[in-house]
């Protein structure tokens, strides 16, 4: 694709490899330095994960006159697709085509290396455009609260999944796997794939888009056991099914359960919502029932395993005698008050230690304020809405994770997105967003980044960058091998050349 081509944007075209934007002229026209637009509504929208494409996608879908703009602080969209999927999990990514699509059409425009909050500011973005959504997702880490929670060999689970999925600020994470035991600490989805990246055989990795670095770091691990521990029982785990059938199912591996966190579940199947009690009896069956000959020759044969643990919570990460790096952990033994979905877990004031030289916090992701002007709920590390209507900001939306908390499938920030579109095209037609007024939209938000020194990686830019990580991953027979770091990003966007 040549560099020289241009490329809508909003009412300007950015020229790439020439760093500046100019103004979109109809046929006879002459131009106008002071024109801003037509009154088209122009909707910005901040972050390109699932969110970020799904709001738009609906968008588009609802308004054939609307303009939507996405800007992303890297140079690489979708988010959590792309950095936070397993990597043996390529038909999860599949969503990527839809985004695509989405991408491509005439009325929507991807703006890359824009980090909005600091190249240009939320307020900046809402004197440019109607409507601004915000859709960054949730960056931040949940911590444990507890001692030594900061010693080498801690990790929190999105910056491990950050690292073996090739996001940039988690390159240089070098975990160490020379220890026998890693704990895992949440039975969330997440943790389960951290789990199977840890046990999973070399050669299958080798075939999925996990980076190099990551697979060279596995080859040489020296883990050989997974607990995945929880801080309620087998009837609430976060997971689900397909998760823990792929555990059960991983080559050269055994499940390694305690009989009593079992205590009372078959009991309980028969109240319990179907899906979750397809769950329970799936690992009902894994722990306590005797297999058959060809499974039990299988789990013979094994020399890793891995296995849940239920009725634990951390109260301490013991360190090694230097004090330098983690050597165990301390877990409080729990009981539950209450049942299913809602039960607490209660301390019994009896202790247990682990060894373990590997710790992975998977407790949840949390979103962060981008400004502290904007409404911000802390505590739930939200912002504050109504059905994606941010509370006492008119014109402000917000979907995804930084509408409801880190919750949910990428189905489910599906739906929560479309809602946050239906709202804004409701506001819309309802005169309660006025759109009747022209908005200069990424006209004025591109004379801003150039005065900045800021060129964005616009959709076919990226289309370069996707061209030479699929071509890499060819030579090596992976789907694609992913460039690390930005400044690679940025200057395979900028070649005139795929």
């Amino acid at each position: 694709m040549s560099g020289h081509k241009m490329l809508f944007s909003g009412l300007k075209l950015w020229r790439p490899g020439r760093g500046r934007w100019m103004s979109r002229l109809h046929d006879g026209e002459a131009p106008n330095p002071n024109a801003t637009s037509c009154c088209n509504p122009k909707v910005c929208i901040v972050g390109s994960g699932p969110a970020g494409f799904y709001t738009a996608q609906q968008l588009i879908k609802a308004r054939p006159d609307v303009q939507v703009d996405i800007y992303e602080r890297l140079p690489v969209p979708f988010g959590l697709v792309r950095f936070g999927v397993a990597p043996d999990h390529p038909e999860v990514k599949n969503v990527i085509n839809t985004f695509t699509q989405t991408a491509r059409q005439s009325r929507c425009s991807f703006y890359g290396n824009v980090d909005v909050g600091t190249d240009v500011s939320v307020e900046e973005l809402r004197q440019a455009y109607h409507a601004v959504v915000l859709s960054y997702g949730a960056e931040g880490n949940r911590t444990m609260g507890v001692p030594g929670e900061d010693l080498a060999g801690v990790h929190a689970a999105k910056d491990f999944v950050g690292w073996y999925n090739g996001l940039p600020s988690c390159r240089q994470i070098r975990p160490d796997l020379s220890c026998e035991t890693a704990v895992i600490l949440g039975q969330g989805n997440v943790a389960l794939d951290v789990a199977r990246v840890l046990l999973s055989p070399l050669d299958f990795l080798k075939k999925t888009d996990i980076t190099q670095p990551a697979l060279e770091a596995l080859a040489e691990s020296q883990v050989r056991r997974v607990l995945i521990v929880g801080r309620r029982g087998p009837t609430q785990v976060a997971c689900t099914i397909k998760e823990v059938r792929e555990m059960v199912k991983l080559p050269n591996t055994r499940p390694e359960m305690m009989a009593a966190d079992f205590e009372g579940v078959a009991e309980a199947l028969k109240d319990l919502p179907r899906p979750r009690k397809r769950l329970t009896e799936l690992m009902l069956k894994t722990a306590l029932e005797v297999p058959g000959v060809e499974e039990q020759q299988r789990r013979d044969g094994a020399s890793l395993s891995w296995g849940f643990r239920f009725f634990r919570s951390p109260v301490e990460i013991l360190a090694d005698p230097e004090r330098s790096r983690t050597a165990g952990i301390r877990l409080a033994v729990t009981r539950l008050e209450g049942s299913g979905e809602g039960a607490r877990a209660v301390l019994t004031g009896e202790l247990e230690d682990v060894t373990c030289g590997l710790i992975i916090s998977s407790i949840g992701y949390k979103s962060l304020p981008i400004h502290p002007s904007l409404p911000f709920d802390s505590r739930k590390a939200i912002v504050p809405n109504n059905m994606g209507r941010v509370q006492r900001a008119a014109g402000l939306y917000c979907s995804g994770w930084l509408k409801t908390g880190p919750t949910g499938v990428i189905a489910t920030t599906m739906n929560n997105s479309f809602d946050t579109a239906r709202s804004l095209v409701e506001d819309m037609e309802s005169g309660t967003l006025d759109v009747s007024a022209a908005k200069p939209g990424s006209q004025s938000v591109g004379a801003l980044l150039e005065k900045r020194g800021v060129k964005p990686v616009t959709f076919p830019e990226w289309e370069k960058i996707d061209g030479v990580e699929t071509r890499r991953g060819e030579a090596v027979g992976k789907p694609r091998e992913k460039l690390l770091t930005v400044e690679e990003m940025l200057q395979v966007a900028r070649s005139y050349h795929c």
